[in-house]
């Protein structure tokens, strides 16, 4: 089984054009492994079938990689890349960002502390240096980010105001959701910009999902959905 599944994470990081080596597919193979068994005793995701947390957790998260590299390379920041993943609960997509992106010091915050212990068992597992797990409320944190991601978390205001304190003036949020969230971004402060929606394809999943990159406003962010909405 184990085969079969590397041959569909090899292909599904090959059809996102992520160029991983051999030691990145596996270390993620080691992460799924780690996943489903800590899964047994701290409910860490509801999905336990090995083949759906790869589709479903896994290459889900793989979609946001190559968005993510490119604005790390697009921002010119300085040094690591700080991003802090929100209600990260079993590390989707942290952990998977931390492997991937090894110029990025990944921290994951969850107010779980089984959750939290499971992040920081996985950094020394798999050896990663760069990644780092929270047992913390994400609205107690006043570390600057560069970036601050969620995946399924909680809606756009809420994530937003929440993670406010934690994000660098020049940081950006990256929020993974499913279909475009319309309600969510009509809702948004008007202190919040969105600066683009962008659409991922998610190999082996039908669904609709999308990043939505937003920022702190501006005076010339105007009424704070200033920005292309692509």
């Amino acid at each position: 089984m184990s085969d079969v599944l590397r041959a569909q994470l090899r292909a599904g990081a090959e059809a996102l054009a992520l160029g991983l080596d051999e030691a990145q597919i596996a270390r993620l193979m080691d992460f799924l492994a780690l996943l489903q068994k800590w899964n047994k005793v701290y409910n860490l995701t509801a999905v336990r079938d090995p083949q759906e947390m790869l589709t479903h957790h896994l290459l889900d998260s793989l979609a946001a990689v190559a968005p993510l590299r490119r604005h790390v390379a697009q921002a010119g920041l300085p040094g690591p890349v700080r991003l802090l993943d929100v209600g990260s609960g079993g590390g989707l997509p942290g952990v998977v960002f931390a492997i991937c992106c090894p110029q990025v010091d990944v921290s994951c915050v969850d107010t779980v502390g089984k959750k939290a212990a499971f992040i920081q068992q996985a950094a020394v597992a798999l050896k990663l240096p760069n990644l780092h797990g929270i047992h913390a409320r994400v609205e107690t944190l006043t570390t600057p980010f560069d970036v601050v991601s969620c995946r399924a978390f909680a809606s756009l205001p809420d994530f937003t105001t929440w993670s406010r304190s934690a994000l660098a003036p020049h940081g950006v949020w990256l929020a993974m959701k499913g279909k475009r969230p319309e309600d969510e971004l009509a809702a948004l402060p008007s202190d919040v910009a969105v600066f683009h929606v962008e659409q991922l394809q998610v190999p082996g999943l039908d669904a609709e999902r999308c990043i939505v990159w937003m920022r702190p406003a501006t005076g010339a962010d105007g009424a704070g959905q200033g920005g292309a909405l692509a």
